[in-house]
C-alpha cells in the first residue's frame, strides 16, 4: 500500500491516547528494595511482571531478525484481534472483510466491537476470491494462511498487499507447519501489514496464551500504547522463553507431527466412512466423511474428541494430528464405526 498514513487508519481517539504509566514504566531495573507499585512484600509471586516483555521480544528479535521495537506480545493471539478493532475501527461506522470458512475470533470481535463484517467467502479450493476483496471498501481485512479450518496456505496474498486499501492481518498460526516463508519478510515493504503468529502450536504452549504481532514500528507503539499494562504474566513469559531456548525440541516435535499427518492422511483413505481429505499445510486435517454429525458423536462415545466442522463445511471433521499413540487409537474406533450401506463408497478423487 503505497504513500500509508497511519493517522489516517488509526481512530482519532486511540491516535490521541496518552497511555497509563504503570510503576514498572517508571523504574525497570532490577535490584533494589521495590516500594513502588502497591505490592505484597511476601511470596514469590509478588511482583509484577515486565509490561512490555523485553526479554522474550528480544529473543524473538535475535531469532526472527525483526527489530525488538516491531514485535508486540498479547495474552494470546486473540488479544492482537481484540486490539486490532480497538485499534483501528470506530465502533457502528467501519467495516472489516473476512473470508469463510476460518477463524471465527475475526467475527465474534468485530461483533463485540460492533464493526460491520463484509464476508466474502472463499472458493471451492479454499481460495481467496482476489477481484471481490478488491472491490470493497473496508478498515481491514483478516486472512488465515495457513487457513483454520480448511488447513491450505492462502494464494495471491501479495497481491492484496499492493491493491487492498486498508490494513491487511495475515494469521499465521500454523506457518511452522507448512513450507512458506513467514510475510514478516515483507513487513519493510508494507507498512499496512499485521502479521499474527502464536506460541500455541507448534511450541505447545497453548496453555500459557502468548500470541505475537510483527508489523511496523510505529503500528506496534500505537498498540503497545493501548493494551493493558501488564497483559502476558511473567509466568507465561518465562514458559515462552524456555520453549525458544530448545529449538531442537521444537524441530522434532514438528517434524513428528508432519510425518504423523502424511501417516494419518494415507491411513484414513483407507476407511469407507472418509470421502475426502482436503489438503493441509497445518497439525490438522479436514476430513469429509458420510455424516459428521453421527460419526463425530460415535467418536465421543470411544472418549476421541474431534471438532465437528460440519456447520461450516459440509460433513466434515477437523482432525487433529495427534502423537502416534492417539492416532492409532483415533483409527481404531474409526475402524470399528458401524458404517450401515456405504461400506462399497471410495474416497473421492478431486
Amino acid at each position: 500500500m503505497k504513500n500509508f498514513d497511519l493517522q489516517a487508519w488509526v481512530r482519532p481517539n486511540i491516535w490521541a491516547l496518552k497511555p497509563y504509566s504503570s510503576a514498572r514504566d517508571e523504574f525497570s531495573g532490577n535490584e533494589g528494595i521495590f516500594l513502588d507499585a502497591n505490592e505484597n512484600p511476601f511470596g514469590g509471586k509478588n511482583r509484577y511482571p515486565d509490561p512490555h516483555q523485553r526479554a522474550l521480544k528480544k529473543v524473538l528479535s535475535e531469532r526472527n531478525n525483526i527489530p525488538v521495537d516491531q514485535i508486540f506480545i498479547g495474552n494470546g493471539s486473540d488479544e492482537v484481534i481484540d486490539l486490532v478493532y480497538r485499534v483501528f475501527c470506530e465502533p457502528g461506522k467501519d467495516r472489516v472483510i473476512i473470508c469463510p470458512p476460518t477463524y471465527g475470533m475475526y467475527e465474534v470481535s468485530a461483533n463485540i466491537h460492533n464493526v460491520e463484517i463484509i464476508s466474502i467467502p472463499l472458493n471451492d479450493e479454499f481460495q481467496l476470491n482476489i477481484d471481490s476483496i478488491l472491490s470493497q471498501s473496508a478498515k481491514c481485512l483478516f486472512v488465515c494462511s495457513p487457513n483454520n479450518p480448511s488447513g491450505n496456505r492462502l494464494n495471491n496474498v501479495q497481491r492484496l498487499l499492493d491493491e487492498f486499501q486498508g490494513i491487511v492481518i495475515v494469521d499465521e498460526a500454523y506457518i511452522d507447519f507448512c513450507d512458506n516463508q513467514s510475510y514478516t519478510t515483507l513487513l519493510p515493504q508494507y507498512p499496512n501489514l499485521i502479521v499474527m503468529q502464536t506460541f500455541s502450536k507448534a511450541w505447545a504452549l497453548a496453555s500459557a496464551r502468548v500470541g505475537v504481532a510483527y508489523a511496523s514500528k510505529d503500528i506496534i507503539a500505537i498498540m503497545d500504547k493501548t493494551k493493558p499494562p501488564y497483559n502476558v504474566s511473567r509466568f507465561n513469559q518465562e514458559e515462552a522463553l524456555k520453549a525458544l531456548s530448545k529449538p531442537e525440541k521444537h524441530a522434532y516435535r514438528v517434524a513428528t507431527i508432519l510425518q504423523e499427518r502424511e501417516l494419518l492422511k494415507d491411513a484414513l483413505l483407507q476407511l469407507p466412512v472418509v470421502r475426502h481429505i482436503y489438503p493441509s499445510d497445518a497439525n490438522f486435517l479436514l476430513v469429509e466423511v458420510t455424516d459428521a454429525n453421527a460419526l463425530y458423536e460415535y467418536l465421543v462415545t470411544q472418549k476421541v474428541i474431534v471438532r465437528n466442522r460440519h456447520s461450516v463445511v459440509r460433513n466434515c471433521l477437523r482432525i487433529t494430528v495427534g502423537t502416534p499413540e492417539e492416532n492409532k487409537t483415533l483409527l481404531q474406533a474409526l475402524e470399528a464405526f458401524p458404517l450401515t450401506g456405504a461400506a462399497e463408497l471410495q474416497p473421492i478423487v478431486r
